[in-house]
C-alpha cells in the first residue's frame, strides 16, 4: 500500500488511438475539471513512462490543466516496431493523437515534445498549423549530427556494406536495429527548412539545459534564430534528462503554458 500513497499521479484513462498505419497508439488521459489539454510527446528510445513525461503530466495536473502522455508506434506499449529515424512519421502519429482527442471534444490546446519528441512536436507544428502552442523540450536542431556517437565513426561504409547496423547494450545483447532506409529519412529531415515553415501565430518556447551532454546547448540557439514566435529558456546546469532540474523545469514549461492559455482566451472572447 505504501508505494499506492506515494505515487501523486491523480485518474488516469488509457485511451487507445490508431494511426494512419492501422497500427495502435496508447496513451494515458490525465483528466482535470479543465478543458485545456496538453500532449505530451517522448523521446528516442523512450515511453510515456519517462521521468520527464510524468512530471510534467503531474505538475500540469496540479494546476488544473490536463495532459495526455502516448507511446509512438514502436515504443513502450504501442503497436509497431522500433525504427530509427521515423521523425516525420512519429509527427503523423501526434497528428492522429490529435484528430481523435479533438473529435472526442478534447482538443488539445498545447503540444510538448522532450528530445526526439521536441523535433517531433516542431515538424508537426510545420506541417499541421493547427496548435498554437508548442513546446520544444531539448529537441536535436542538425540530424546529422550524433549519429557517430551511436553508429559508430564509419557508420555510412558499414550500412551501405550490410544493409545494416545492429546498436548494442553495454552486455552486448542487440537494442535495436539502424536499417539503411531508416538512416536516410533521418538524414533527410530538415530541421531548418521545416521550422521556417511554422506560422507566427505559433508561440514556440525551446528549453534546453546547459549542461546537455547529448544534444548541444547550441542547437537550442539555431532554433531561436529562425523559428518566427520563438522564446528561449536555457536552464542552467541541467543535464538532458533534467535529472536534478525536473522541478524547474516544470515551472518554466506551466508558466509558458498557463501565459499562452491566457492570450488564447483573450482573444477568443
Amino acid at each position: 500500500m505504501a508505494e499506492a500513497a506515494k505515487n501523486p499521479v491523480g485518474q488516469q484513462q488509457k485511451i487507445i488511438v490508431p494511426n494512419k498505419h492501422g497500427e495502435k497508439l496508447v496513451g494515458l488521459l490525465h483528466e482535470t475539471s479543465s478543458p485545456d489539454l496538453v500532449i505530451l510527446c517522448h523521446g528516442f528510445r523512450s515511453t510515456k513512462e519517462s521521468s520527464v513525461m510524468v512530471n510534467l503530466a503531474v505538475a500540469l495536473e496540479n494546476e488544473g490543466i490536463g495532459s495526455f502522455r502516448f507511446d509512438f508506434a514502436g515504443n513502450g506499449e504501442s503497436e509497431g516496431t522500433f525504427q530509427y529515424g521515423n521523425y516525420r512519421r512519429e509527427a503523423d502519429d501526434l497528428h492522429s493523437v490529435v484528430e481523435y482527442l479533438s473529435r472526442e471534444k478534447r482538443a488539445p490546446s498545447a503540444i510538448l515534445g522532450h528530445s526526439k519528441g521536441g523535433d517531433d512536436v516542431l515538424l508537426y507544428a510545420s506541417t499541421y498549423h493547427d496548435i498554437r502552442t508548442v513546446v520544444n523540450v531539448s529537441g536535436r536542431y542538425d540530424l546529422k549530427k550524433g549519429i557517430e556517437e551511436r553508429l559508430g565513426k564509419d557508420y555510412m561504409e558499414v550500412i551501405k556494406k550490410e544493409g545494416f547496423i545492429d546498436v548494442k547494450n553495454k552486455s552486448g545483447a542487440v537494442s535495436y536495429r539502424v536499417t539503411e532506409d531508416s538512416l536516410m529519412d533521418r538524414l533527410s529531415t530538415d530541421m531548418h527548412e521545416s521550422c521556417l515553415q511554422i506560422d507566427k501565430e505559433c508561440r514556440v518556447l525551446t528549453i534546453h539545459g546547459t549542461a546537455d551532454e547529448i544534444i548541444p546547448v547550441e542547437d537550442a540557439l539555431e532554433f531561436a534564430k529562425i523559428i518566427p514566435n520563438h522564446k528561449l529558456h536555457l536552464i542552467e546546469g541541467a543535464n538532458h534528462s533534467y535529472t536534478s532540474h525536473q522541478a524547474e523545469l516544470a515551472s518554466v514549461v506551466l508558466d509558458f503554458i498557463k501565459a499562452a492559455l491566457q492570450q488564447d482566451k483573450a482573444t477568443s472572447n
